[in-house]
């Protein structure tokens, strides 16, 4: 079924808005009405219909807004983009995958024909048509780990796995929850997740560490993370903090709904076949109050998480200036009554 791309922005005026539908297939993170960290992780398999899980590289209506805003991001910094010179197999064995799921999911806007190393690749709603050989850089216009995420949702890492570790060696990250791809570039598992607060101590990263480096090829597998975002702003890198974080500032009992978002990442993580690399692949969602309060399970249960979050992660998810306001504002929509197990609209 051919998807109806929206015209938007995720700056200036941020126009980004969700259909009712796409509303109903938002991925809510909270299967009950408390959250605490948790490796929380499983298969990446194809899903129920109507669901960001249809399909395991997900499109949605938000696709050329948000590959337009990701163009305008790599032409203010081009670092956002970079691959190390070792994961040039990587690089193509991402390409591969993503065309192929691409093509796969929504045939009625990707096309990929093969003939041997002959390849060509239509992308009907960016307009291209493209034709190449398969492992020959010089026929691409980008390195092919850039051209191909130039065309995809989403921020992608690709993780190479060496002395016992996983190390960041590539990366396109334009949607980032206030992390620096160019700070974090050649870092190990445990230095680019060392900021993150309780989840060491209790050894959520030992275990989901040894979890990937045992990850086979075609068993992917996903799980979510969240934070909260004011406005709908794609780009919340620390190297433009000073754009975003004051909007944190701006938060007032009257304009909650419209501003405050729920930003959610749906994370899979990917053994590629040729390189033995792991591609890490981080699409971000969001929806804003007035949208997640017409669901009215989310509406109950959101207030409740709130409300039961550590200390430590409202501050390290930068919730402290406007989370007792949200609360206040969602709490009009929850009437104490017990919401049913999962993440699914009733």
């Amino acid at each position: 079924m051919a998807i109806a791309f929206k015209q938007e922005t995720f700056r200036d005026d941020f126009s980004y808005r969700n259909s009712p539908g796409n509303i109903r297939r938002f991925p809510f993170p909270f299967d009950r009405d408390e959250y605490m960290y948790s490796v929380n992780m499983e298969p990446h398999v194809r899903g129920r219909a109507g669901t960001v899980y249809e399909n395991l590289i997900d499109v949605d209506e938000h696709y050329v807004a948000e590959m337009q805003d990701r163009a305008l991001v790599l032409k203010e910094d081009p670092l956002r983009y970079q691959a190390l010179p070792h994961m040039m197999s990587a690089q193509w064995d991402t390409l591969e995958l993503l065309m192929e799921e691409q093509a796969a999911g929504y045939p009625d806007h990707f096309t990929l024909i093969r003939n041997g190393d002959q390849w060509r690749w239509i992308n009907r709603p960016l307009g291209v048509d493209d034709s190449f050989t398969f492992g020959d850089t010089s026929t691409l216009p980008y390195e092919p780990f850039e051209y191909i995420t130039r065309q995809a949702q989403g921020d992608f890492c690709i993780v190479d796995q060496r002395d016992g570790n996983l190390w960041m060696d590539a990366g396109m990250v334009t949607t980032q929850a206030d992390w620096s791809l160019d700070f974090d570039i050649g870092m190990n598992f445990m230095e680019w997740h060392g900021p993150v607060p309780l989840a060491h101590q209790i050894g959520i990263f030992d275990r989901a560490l040894k979890f990937l480096l045992n990850l086979q090829q075609g068993k992917p597998t996903r799980r979510f993370n969240w934070t909260m975002t004011i406005n709908p702003r794609l780009d919340t890198s620390p190297e433009n903090y000073h754009k975003w974080g004051p909007d944190r500032t701006t938060v007032t009992p009257e304009n909650v709904g419209e501003k405050v978002h729920l930003r959610v990442e749906l994370q899979s993580l990917w053994r590629l076949p040729r390189s033995n690399a792991i591609l890490f692949v981080i699409r971000c969602y969001l929806m804003n109050m007035e949208e997640l309060v017409t669901v009215p399970k989310w509406a109950r249960r959101f207030p409740r998480v709130l409300k039961t979050l550590p200390p430590e992660l409202i501050d390290y998810k930068g919730l402290t200036r406007y989370r007792e306001t949200t609360i206040d504002w969602l709490s009009r929509y929850d009437d104490g009554a017990p919401t049913s197990p999962g993440i699914y609209p009733d």
